[in-house]
Order: structure tokens, then C-alpha cells, then sequence
């Protein structure tokens, strides 16, 4: 016996971290400052330009979306959701991200697939100008189906403490900003499966959808990073966002009540926006309620900008696209 007949590949690994180790170093900023292959990964801690920092950090996968580039072959858009997901995660909380590590596990390595997966990590890294430090890949036999694997992410990211976003200065009164997601994102995959297949096929086009189903579900989570820099870089920015929330499982609702003072709640006028069509398909498919829907997916708003009114115009005027005025913070517990 020895460690191939029992189903893992020391020598995939190493054809692995060979096919990747451009693509990862496409990723560095001066700061880092170890190469890939060695142990940890070493990322230089010194801020002169921030008087106080603070570092922000998460930790995310994204669920069965994975399931829909199983059935389509198509693997490099997952690693770019996964990263824009964790970025806005600690955007929420007014951080640039630093440093990105992942993980991916799989019963046996592909080195092909392996090696779109990391790509779609690289890509969303450079465009968010964050390294990819680092990372694991694990072959773990009879763990996963033939052909499955999956992934996780962990990433850091820096803010002046003098300019976290906790939310504890919004107020009643406040406006909710709706900016738009790009589709599911990276939650509700589970339900929308149900729903969907085996009923359509993922190669299946769609005229309102203007693509085929497959690649409506994996549109790449959008990362608001770009958008909400300026925003937040603003010398007024503590009077122009009194908080922010991502849109991920818990809907609307459930994910930006996490952002509002106990003795507030959050009023959303539903109409405010049109449904998109990949939403609209699955809830006519699968006849959810609105309440299931509005609890499980993000309906078509993939990040929320708590404002006071006094600054909606302002706010407005520095996104490239018009957002969604979606509803009040008011007074209630």
C-alpha cells in the first residue's frame, strides 16, 4: 500500500501550487512579505497612515452554490464570490481588506478545477486590491462525491478606529439605500435548487433572464467595495452613512436589524423596487410566500446604506447608480 492506492495525490498537490503560484503572486502588494509554499504566510503589520488601526476580519464559504458549478463545469466565478462576499462583510464595518487565505477541499484533487477555482480567488483579489497570502488544499478521500469539493475563505482587513461603522449612531428618521445585487449572490441556493431542478435544466436559456439558467445562478457575487470606498473616504463620510449592512442569509431584514439600535426597527416599502426576473422565476416555480422570500434571498438589493435624510441627495450623487430608496429606520422595538 502506499499514499496514492489510498487515494491521495502528494504529487497533484505539488502540480497544484506550481500552476498557482503566478496567479497568487499577481495578488501581492508590497506588503507581503513571504512567498508562496512556505509555512505561514508573513504580512507586514505596520500602518504609518492610520493613527489608530483596527483590523476586521471574516470568514465565509459560499454554500450550494458550488452545487451549480458542479453541473456546469464552470468554476472560476465561485472563488471570485467567495471573495467579494468576505469583502463586504467587513466593508459593513468601514475596513479595507488587506490579506485574503483560502481553503479547498476535495475527496480527489483535480488539478484543473483546483486551478479554476484559485484563478476566480486571484482575479477578485487583484480587483479589490487584497493579496491572496495564502492558503490549504486538502484531498480527503470518501469525503466528497466524485467531482465535488468546497471552499472557504478567511480575510482581513484594516480601518481607523476613529471611523468603524457599528451602526450605534443610526437614528429614526434614517433613510435605507438600496444598491443592487447582481443575483442570488451567494445564499438561498439551496431553496432555489429545489425549485429549479430537476424541473429546467442549467443550460436551459431564458428570454427575461437574457442567459441561460446556469449562468443566472452563477453570476458573480458583486463586490460594493468600489462604490462605498469614496463614500467612506469622505472627509463628512460620519454624516453621510450612519450605517451599512450586507444582504447574505437572513434576507433584508434579518441582516440589517443587525446594524439598528434595539429601539428601532426598520420599515421597507417592498414596492420600492421591481423583482428581478431570476427571483420572480423561482418564487412563481416554487410558489413561496412573500415572507419566505423576502427572509431567504436578497431580492435584487445586495448591500443597504443607512443615511439621515439630510444627506440622500449627497450619498446619491457619489454612487455610479441610482439606488434603491427603499424604506426608513423608525421608531419601535
Amino acid at each position: 500500500m502506499d499514499y496514492k492506492s489510498a487515494g491521495v495525490s502528494i504529487e497533484a498537490g505539488e502540480e497544484l501550487v506550481d500552476r498557482i503560484k503566478p496567479l497568487v503572486r499577481s495578488t501581492f502588494t508590497p506588503r507581503v512579505l513571504t512567498d508562496i509554499g512556505l509555512f505561514g504566510a508573513c504580512f507586514d503589520a505596520r500602518f504609518p497612515e492610520y493613527e489608530h488601526p483596527v483590523l476586521v476580519s471574516s470568514v465565509d464559504g459560499v454554500g450550494t452554490k458550488l452545487k451549480i458549478a458542479f453541473a456546469t463545469g464552470k468554476h472560476d466565478t465561485v472563488g471570485q464570490c467567495l471573495v467579494n462576499h468576505c469583502v463586504n462583510d467587513i466593508l459593513v464595518c468601514g475596513a479595507s481588506p488587506l490579506y485574503f487565505m483560502d481553503y479547498f477541499a476535495t475527496g480527489k484533487l483535480a488539478v484543473g478545477v483546483a486551478e479554476q477555482v484559485i484563478s476566480g480567488f486571484a482575479k477578485a483579489c487583484r480587483e479589490n486590491g487584497c493579496a491572496l497570502i495564502g492558503g490549504e488544499t486538502a484531498e480527503m478521500p470518501s469525503m466528497y462525491e466524485e467531482g465535488e469539493y468546497d471552499v472557504a475563505g478567511t480575510i482581513v482587513g484594516v480601518v481607523e478606529k476613529s471611523k468603524m461603522q457599528r451602526g450605534d449612531t443610526v437614528q429614526e428618521g434614517d433613510v435605507l439605500l438600496g444598491l443592487r445585487s447582481s443575483g442570488l449572490h451567494t445564499n438561498g441556493y439551496s431553496l432555489a435548487r429545489k425549485v429549479l431542478f430537476p424541473r429546467f435544466s442549467a443550460e436551459q436559456h431564458f428570454d427575461d433572464l437574457g442567459m441561460t439558467l446556469g449562468e443566472a445562478l452563477l453570476a458573480v457575487h458583486t463586490s460594493y467595495l468600489p462604490v462605498m470606498k469614496p463614500i467612506l473616504d469622505h472627509n463628512n463620510a460620519q454624516n453621510l452613512v450612519h450605517g451599512m449592512s450586507h444582504i447574505t442569509g437572513g434576507g433584508i431584514i434579518g441582516n440589517t436589524k443587525r446594524v439598528v439600535p434595539k429601539h428601532l426597527k426598520l420599515d421597507v416599502d417592498w414596492s420600492a423596487w421591481q423583482l428581478p426576473p431570476l427571483f420572480a422565476m423561482i418564487q412563481r416555480e416554487g410558489n413561496i410566500a412573500d415572507e419566505e422570500m423576502r427572509h431567504v434571498f436578497n431580492l435584487g438589493i445586495g448591500y443597504i446604506i443607512i443615511t439621515p435624510e439630510s444627506s440622500v441627495d449627497a450619498v446619491s450623487a457619489m454612487l455610479p447608480e441610482k439606488p434603491v430608496v427603499m424604506g426608513r429606520v423608525v421608531k419601535g422595538a
